[in-house]
Formats: structure tokens, C-alpha cells, sequence
């Protein structure tokens, strides 16, 4: 250690550059300047020599000429020599100038900006000025370059963070692929891992035959190879490596998975003609797409955990229904649609018939299954447009939106006759159960929406009181209350 101190000491190994370059002009400067000394030292030691030599010789007259001629000759040689060792100090002085100016100010900015990405500020303002066109010029250029794309994936990070949804982030992710990678043909599938099932995300509108895989990935996300192994591959390097890709497409591809809380919770795949391929530039895009998926990963990890828990917020978790709450929350927005479109809302109250008696001989378990059973059936008689809520208890709200006058009718009846037809299996054979069902509409029944949901529940209780397992339609005679 105190070896290696001492030679980086007298090589001058840990001085800064501007000090290195001073060291170097001084020595030079100091050897010039030496020579110099030696030359008048010997110049002037000849002479007096020379001088005494000939003040002890007797010469012709013509001799003696020549000689002094020569010694001024000597002399002459002697001052182009110092001039030449001024004029190669002046170039000296402006060649270490020049030199340390433009290393050691480009090196200074890269160590500023470098300081400025570690306290997390990256200000493209300060580009550094690209002085030549040499080594460091190339490096400042790389280096401006970098401070650009990191400014970008940062930029990129921040906007995706204040996105209102999922959907949102997917649509500025593949943005970004089209317009700064340039790479135009690519699929973003979401992978829920909880359902087994994958879809796809981006582009919008994609329906099953329009994708470049067999359709089964999409129903059992196993069988998506970049999914099960959390790895990318590339048929490019590897010819048919997944067989779940079309062969018929005659493209090659290159998936790239999105791994999100340890699990793979997305899959990216990018798409090229063959004949087309150059793998050094795709490679590059690849490599700057990767980067900007990575960034997202945080950002689709937080907004997928905040959806699950607004999901679960607003679902009901036994049979998997919307609940009151959401109800509460969406209102406004679904009132303010149906009335701006000047549309009808259908809106069917039903409860399960002697329910409680389901708990009291059978216990909760097999009450806990025909709830589910009931909340199937009625997911399977309503379009998918329309919204089913578990009220409360055993009674469920549906809500048909943009219905024609009467169509509430129907459907309700069509709810009610497959109620009473369906077996629900229990440990010693199978019951059957019915439901009573109360209709109104919005805004044709009631002013306010909230009012047609009571109007609802009234003609409920009406076909309660009845007989049950029937449906009964709002009429205003139901309710004679002048406030609601």
C-alpha cells in the first residue's frame, strides 16, 4: 500500500488534470529554459576562449576578419536560438491552455451533471457544449445523449405515476414503443395470475383472432412460455422456441415478461418481418423498450394493488357482485349518462323467498351457495352491459341501462322462471327455490334515481305480500307519501 502511495505519488497519478498540465508546462518550460542557459553558458565561453586564443596569436589582417566574422555568425545562432525556444514557449503555453481547457472543462461539467442525477435532479438545460470533435468530444456527445434518455425514462416514470388507471399506463406504454423506439408491431398482454387468464391490453379493441398466439393462452395463461418461465425469448435466436406462436405470421418475435411482485404480471411481445430483420438496430430498440418497461414496472405493480383493493372495496367476495358501496360511488356518473343520452335505466329489486329458512335446515354453507347459484342466474339473463348488485342479504339489485319502456318486464320474468326451475344440489339430494322481483324505471317512475331504487323495493314488498315468486311493476298509486 505505502509502495503503490509512493508511486502514484511521484508519477503524479492522483493530481487533477488541470494540475497534471501544469506540471507539464512547467517542466517543459524548465528544459527550454535550461537549454537555453547551456547554450549562452557554452556560447560564452567559447568567445572568451576564442578571444584569448587570438589576442595571443599574431594572424593576417584577413584571417582576423574571418574569424570575428565567424564569431558573429556564432552569435546570430545563438540569438535564433533563443528565439525559437520563445516562440516554442509562447506555443507551448497556448498548447496547455487550449489542452487543459478542453478536458478539463467537459470532464468538470460530466462530474457536475453526475452529481445532479445522484441527488435524483437531471436538468437538460445545462447540456454540456461539445468543444471538438475528438475523444472527448465523442464522450461528451454519448454523455448528453445518456443525460437525455434518463431525463426521458424519468419524465416517462412521472407522467404513468399521475395516470388516473391501468389502462392509461398500457396506452402510454405503447406509445412510447411507436414513437421513441420505433418499433410498431407489438402486443401488451395483462396476466391475471388469481384467474389463471390472460388479455390483451394494447392495442385497443384487439379481440382473439386478431392476436399472433393460439387463443388457449388467453383462457390458461400457462401455456404462455414467457409467463410460466418469467423469462424473455426470442425466436430469432431460437427458431419455434414457443408453440403457442402462429407459424402462419411468418414473423419473428421477441416476448418480453413484466414481473410484477416476484410474479409475471404481464407479457410484452414485439413482432418483426424476416426479411426485414437487422439485429443490431432492432437490438438497440429492444434494449431502450426494456428500459422504459422496467420503469413501469413499479407504477403497474401500485396501480394493479390499488385496483384490487378498490375491486375488492366494491365487490361483493361471495359472489363476487358489485356491492352498495359501489353504487354510492358510481351514481352520479351513471345518472349523468343515461340523462345526457335521454335514456331509460331499468332497475329490478329481488329477493330470495324464505331464504332464512335455507340457514335454518341446511346451514349457512349451503345458504352461502344459492346466493351464488342466484347471482349466476341472474348474470346469465341480463345483457353484458347491465350491472347486477348484491343489495344486501339475500337481495339483489339490477340495473339495466338503455332499455326501451316494458323491456324491465321480461327480463325480470325470465329471471324469475329460471330461479324456480333450478336445482340447487345439497348433501341429501336438492332444493329448489323462488324469488320475488319489484320493477321501476328512471327518470319515468321517479325525479331522482336514489328514488327510483325505493320505488323498486316498494313494488318488491308488494309482490311479497302477494303470494312471492312473482314480479310486481311501480305504479304511483304504491306510494302516497308526498316527500321521499
Amino acid at each position: 500500500m505505502l509502495l503503490k502511495r509512493f508511486i502514484n505519488f511521484i508519477t503524479f497519478v492522483d493530481l487533477p488534470i488541470r494540475k497534471k498540465f501544469t506540471l507539464f508546462f512547467f517542466g517543459v518550460l524548465f528544459w527550454f529554459v535550461a537549454m537555453f542557459v547551456i547554450s549562452i553558458a557554452a556560447y560564452v565561453n567559447i568567445s572568451r576562449r576564442t578571444y584569448a586564443v587570438v589576442n595571443q596569436m599574431t594572424l593576417p589582417e584577413a584571417a582576423m576578419q574571418e574569424l570575428i566574422k565567424n564569431l558573429e555568425v556564432n552569435s546570430l545562432a545563438l540569438y535564433a536560438i533563443a528565439g525559437v525556444l520563445l516562440m516554442a514557449t509562447a506555443l507551448l503555453v497556448v498548447f496547455t491552455v487550449s489542452i487543459t481547457r478542453a478536458i478539463v472543462k467537459p470532464v468538470k461539467s460530466i462530474i457536475g451533471q453526475i452529481r445532479s442525477l445522484s441527488e435524483g435532479e437531471v436538468d437538460l438545460s445545462k447540456k454540456i457544449h461539445i468543444m471538438s470533435k475528438d475523444e472527448i468530444g465523442t464522450l461528451t456527445e454519448d454523455f448528453n445523449i445518456l443525460i437525455e434518455e434518463i431525463h426521458d425514462l424519468a419524465t416517462f416514470k412521472k407522467v404513468i405515476e399521475e395516470d388516473d388507471s391501468l389502462e392509461d399506463v398500457y396506452l402510454r406504454l405503447g406509445k412510447v414503443f411507436s414513437d421513441r423506439t420505433g418499433l410498431d408491431e407489438f402486443t401488451i398482454y395483462e396476466v391475471s395470475n388469481s384467474q389463471n387468464k390472460m388479455r390483451p391490453v394494447y392495442p385497443l379493441m384487439l379481440n382473439e383472432k386478431e392476436i399472433f398466439c393460439n387463443e388457449d393462452i388467453l383462457s390458461n395463461c400457462e401455456l404462455c412460455k414467457v409467463k410460466k418461465t418469467g423469462h424473455s425469448i426470442s425466436s430469432i435466436s431460437v427458431p419455434d422456441i414457443c408453440r403457442q406462436f402462429r407459424p402462419a405470421s411468418q414473423k419473428d418475435y421477441v416476448c418480453v415478461p413484466m414481473v410484477v411482485g416476484g410474479k409475471t404480471g404481464g407479457v410484452v411481445q414485439f413482432r418483426f418481418d424476416r426479411k426485414d430483420y437487422r439485429i443490431d438496430r432492432k437490438d438497440k430498440r429492444l434494449f431502450k423498450a426494456q428500459q422504459y418497461i422496467a420503469e413501469s414496472l413499479s407504477v403497474i405493480e401500485a396501480k394493479r394493488l390499488m385496483h384490487t383493493l378498490k375491486e375488492s372495496a366494491l365487490k361483493d367476495s361471495l359472489t363476487g357482485l358489485y356491492n352498495r358501496r359501489f353504487l354510492q360511488e358510481y351514481t352520479e356518473t351513471l345518472v349523468a349518462g343515461v340523462l345526457r343520452r335521454e335514456k331509460t335505466v331499468g332497475l329490478i329489486m329481488c329477493d330470495l323467498d324464505f331464504f332464512k329458512q335455507v340457514n335454518d335446515l341446511y346451514g349457512h354453507n349451503v345458504g352461502d351457495n344459492v346466493l351464488k347459484e342466484t347471482a349466476e342466474i341472474i348474470r346469465k339473463c341480463i345483457r353484458s352491459s347491465d350491472l347486477v348488485i348484491r343489495f344486501g342479504g339475500e337481495e339483489f339489485l339490477v340495473l339495466m341501462l338503455d332499455i326501451n319502456p316494458g323491456e324491465t318486464v321480461k327480463v325480470a320474468e325470465k329471471i324469475r322462471e329460471t330461479v324456480e326451475q333450478t336445482k340447487i344440489k345439497v348433501s341429501d339430494g336438492v332444493i329448489k327455490k323462488t324469488i320475488s322481483l319489484g320493477i321501476s324505471e328512471f327518470p319515468a317512475d321517479a325525479e331522482s334515481f336514489w328514488q327510483a331504487i325505493k320505488f323498486a323495493d316498494v313494488a318488491l314488498y308488494r309482490a311479497k305480500d302477494s303470494g312471492r315468486n312473482r314480479i310486481v311493476r311501480f305504479t304511483e298509486d304504491m306510494w302516497t307519501q308526498k316527500e321521499f
